[in-house]
């Protein structure tokens, strides 16, 4: 009697959670969404931000506003998702800095990329560059190499997130070179410097950099994709010189790990249709970004590989968590 007893209390509670899921999401959403950008207003992945939102909110029948949380390499914006109540009206834009890198460089991390949050859809990717001054004497990648070798150290490098310092340590290291770093909080700020020769080299988005290189305000000297970038095809790609180094910055819809999967397969559903869509491949042009679609397991999969990726290029260039 006892057992009987047992299994249909089980069974209950069973049928009780499962229907208080069902009612969870059955209505969702019903309320506005917000989506967390752990970028500056005005970046490439912040814009990539607002365009999704843009529409989702036609999709989904309910506003999804942009709130920016910029800092830390990200870490202000995933911790405001990460301790957003999980009902899926909070999602986070993040980045391969926030959701790799961070994850091998940064020491006492307070969120796991990987047990807080969950892979909703793949959003893009995008070529870095290496640039100077147009008023640089360097003109091209040798000759960045040979003064760098010549007086090592000499050479100021501006830098605002981790992932591009990681991906500047691999190059770095392949090549034989150092640079003395300089700290930015944003990347505007960092390639007005460039520009006006504050310092001497910067890695960027290859499109946030783009209009500034056309100006002649600043030289592109090489690209990190596994190709030249079409936009400038005169510039070579590092891979050329080091065929193992490509590196590209991306981004992907996350939201905490217990967020119902009804919740998630849809918004990922509605991303999918939004970036596959003429208006979203037309963006991901403007934006210099290919398209990186893929479902929550191809996602993670993808991000595992990066982690191991950077971990296996922080080992060789003898950088520690800090």
């Amino acid at each position: 009697m006892q057992r009987r007893q047992l299994i249909y209390s089980t069974a209950a509670w069973m049928l009780l959670a499962t229907t208080a899921s069902q009612a969870q999401t059955g209505d969702w959403p019903s309320r506005p969404i917000r989506m967390v950008s752990p970028f500056a207003a005005g970046s490439t992945s912040d814009t990539s931000a607002r365009f999704i939102s843009q529409h989702l909110s036609t999709a989904l029948g309910r506003s999804v506003t942009v709130e920016n949380f910029p800092g830390a390499d990200g870490r202000l914006g995933m911790m405001q998702a990460k301790n957003a109540p999980a009902d899926g009206y909070t999602m986070v834009l993040g980045s391969w800095t926030n959701l790799a890198v961070n994850a091998v460089l940064i020491k006492d991390m307070p969120y796991d990329p990987l047990k807080d949050f969950k892979p909703v859809a793949g959003i893009g990717r995008s070529m870095l560059g290496i640039a100077v001054s147009g008023q640089s004497s360097i003109k091209t990648w040798q000759e960045l190499v040979a003064a760098a070798k010549k007086d090592p150290g000499k050479l100021n490098y501006g830098n605002f997130a981790t992932g591009y310092r990681l991906a500047t340590e691999w190059f770095s290291n392949l090549a034989g070179i150092k640079f003395t770093y300089v700290p930015y909080r944003t990347t505007g700020q960092m390639n007005t410097d460039l520009a006006g020769q504050q310092i001497d080299v910067a890695m960027d988005g290859v499109t946030s950099m783009s209009s500034l290189v056309k100006s002649g305000q600043l030289r592109l000297l090489a690209v990190t994709g596994e190709q030249r970038h079409p936009d400038f095809p005169n510039v070579p790609a590092l891979k050329e010189f080091y065929p193992e180094y490509v590196v590209y910055g991306w981004s992907a819809i996350m939201v905490r790990t217990d967020v119902p999967d009804a919740i998630a397969d849809r918004v990922a559903s509605e991303v999918q249709k939004i970036m596959s869509s003429p208006e979203g491949k037309d963006f991901a042009r403007r934006a210099g970004s290919d398209l990186l679609l893929r479902s929550t397991a191809s996602m993670r999969e993808f991000q595992l590989n990066q982690i191991n990726t950077f971990k296996r290029v922080a080992d060789a260039a003898g950088m520690k968590p800090e």
